[in-house]
């Protein structure tokens, strides 16, 4: 209710977290839509961070088989159908939530079915619609990850029929990381995501017009999948004794984590994610320690011959993951 005095909607609300302990926080808004939008998009901040680096937390739109209580999480940017994805398909399957898919190690899901956030006017906040609204299905008591998609929405005269294929890992690991909340926070973070996508049988992608589509299209997903079978391996840099780079010299940054997949590395620096292909693996295992770039264009020439140009690649390529901070140098 708006005060009497003219003043802002407002609201306080106090959270009580295990890590951060006991807080309050007050908002306000000019109008009550205002205020319940900054409400929603708060708490979620504080859920996600009251448990970073204890769940996979993926920015998704999640449903779940009533019965078996397999979710599916549809997996993609911010405005691009997540939340209608989320009104349709939560019409026949149990509504698990529209913004987040919280995963537990043993692959149990977290259940967040806030309101749902309908796009509304430009300039307009979202408005905030309750699930009931939508004729949404609960959520099961004991919901647990089934399947992961990547949704591909084509908008175009056109509507494209769904089709769903799978996603190499690789390709996958990237599309995941930027779209997971805190992921980095986990000791393994990429090898975590790794085991997880192993043990959902891999990822997906959807590419549909019309969410309407969706049920039929994703309906084979709610079933088990088989594991896939063991594509990576961990590359996980052992950097507790670093020391400082000696003039001249070249060293690969400390790293998060690493994974092999292929004949790619996957490098995750703070949060940032990398990838390393061709030589780029080689250069980057040479660097373990402080050498000289005589001593990668040796290795480099072991393990992949002494080709026209080897040496000017060796060292272009030194120069990119400089650039991309993957390597640093130390200061003549």
């Amino acid at each position: 209710m708006e005060p009497a005095d003219g003043s802002p909607f407002t609201a306080s609300v106090t959270c009580a977290s295990m890590k951060y302990g006991d807080g309050t926080f007050h908002i306000g808004a000019p109008t009550f839509e205002e205020l319940a939008e900054n409400l929603t998009s708060r708490l979620t901040v504080s859920a996600i961070l009251a448990n970073a680096g204890e769940l996979t937390m993926l920015h998704a739109c999640g449903v779940a088989d009533p019965v078996t209580g397999a979710v599916v999480a549809l997996v993609a940017e911010s405005g691009t159908g997540k939340t209608t994805a989320a009104s349709v398909l939560a019409r026949t399957y149990g509504y698990v939530t529209d913004e987040t898919v919280a995963i537990a190690w043993d692959g149990s899901v977290v259940p967040y079915p806030k309101p749902l956030s309908v796009k509304q006017g430009a300039g307009s906040p979202k408005r905030q619609a309750g699930p009931d609204e939508f004729g949404l299905q609960p959520a099961p008591a004991m919901p647990f990850i089934q399947s992961i998609v990547l949704l591909n929405r084509v908008q175009g005269a056109r509507p494209v029929a769904p089709v769903l294929e799978r996603v190499p890992l690789a390709d996958a690991i990237l599309a995941l990381i930027p779209e997971s909340s805190s992921q980095a926070e986990f000791v393994d973070p990429l090898q975590s995501l790794c085991r997880l996508i192993e043990s959902v049988g891999g990822v997906w992608q959807v590419t549909y017009s019309e969410a309407a589509d969706l049920p039929a299209a994703l309906e084979p997903l709610f079933q088990l999948q088989a594991m896939s079978g063991t594509e990576w391996e961990a590359a996980a840099p052992d950097d507790a004794q670093r020391t400082p780079l000696p003039a001249a010299s070249i060293q690969r940054r400390a790293a998060r984590d690493a994974v092999k997949i292929g004949g790619d590395l996957l490098v995750m620096l703070d949060k940032d994610i990398v990838r390393l292909s061709g030589i780029g693996p080689a250069v980057w295992e040479a660097c373990a320690g402080p050498v000289g770039l005589d001593q990668v264009t040796e290795h480099i020439a072991k393990l992949h011959g002494e080709a026209e140009g080897y040496q000017a690649a060796v060292a272009s390529a030194v120069e990119q993951l400089t650039a991309k901070s993957v390597l640093e140098r130390g200061e003549n």
